[in-house]
């Protein structure tokens, strides 16, 4: 681990690492709702049209290599474009750094600047670490939604968080 860790807008060059650090932390079984990722060629699509739709998606570099992301893709439906999704990932190396409130802290900005108004997202109610960090930056829970993730037989409930700016 080198001692800075740089943050910009993810490119092309960054989809192979974009997708081995979103498998790593899906095959964690505890963060996300996918337990890995999908092929790298349905992440590249994924990669390739959230950077052509504009949306919000950094990366976090350590040296040439990627240990973490966050996006924030605006919704599709007219009525609704005015707000986004927010998912995140940072290898386990580099948690409880200061790493995640960086890396949110740049891609709700780029989100405000790009015009959203509300950033949600969804947090597995006992991922206490993450749930202070979206409260730290502005997040207030919104509701939970009972026994809506399932793995291994075990049902966790998520909660519901957002942010608006206005």
């Amino acid at each position: 681990m080198s001692g800075y860790i740089r943050i910009e807008p993810m490119t092309e060059g960054h989809i192979e690492g974009f997708h081995r650090v979103l498998d790593s932390v899906a095959r964690e079984r505890t963060y996300l709702t996918l337990l890995e990722a999908p092929p790298i060629e349905d992440t590249r699509k994924f990669a390739l049209s959230s950077i052509a739709g504009g949306n919000v998606h950094l990366v976090a570099l350590d040296g040439g290599e990627l240990v973490g992301w966050c996006d924030i893709r605006r919704h599709f439906f007219p009525s609704r474009a005015h707000c986004g999704a927010l998912g995140m990932g940072l290898l386990p190396d580099y948690r409880g750094r200061g790493l995640g409130r960086r890396l949110i802290a740049a891609a709700i900005e780029a989100a405000r600047e790009a015009g959203m108004i509300r950033i949600e997202l969804g947090v597995h109610a006992d991922n206490a670490r993450a749930i202070r960090l979206y409260e730290s930056v502005g997040f207030v829970r919104e509701g939970v939604s009972r026994d809506a993730f399932c793995v291994d037989g075990h049902y966790t409930g998520v909660i519901n968080m957002a942010m608006i700016f206005r």
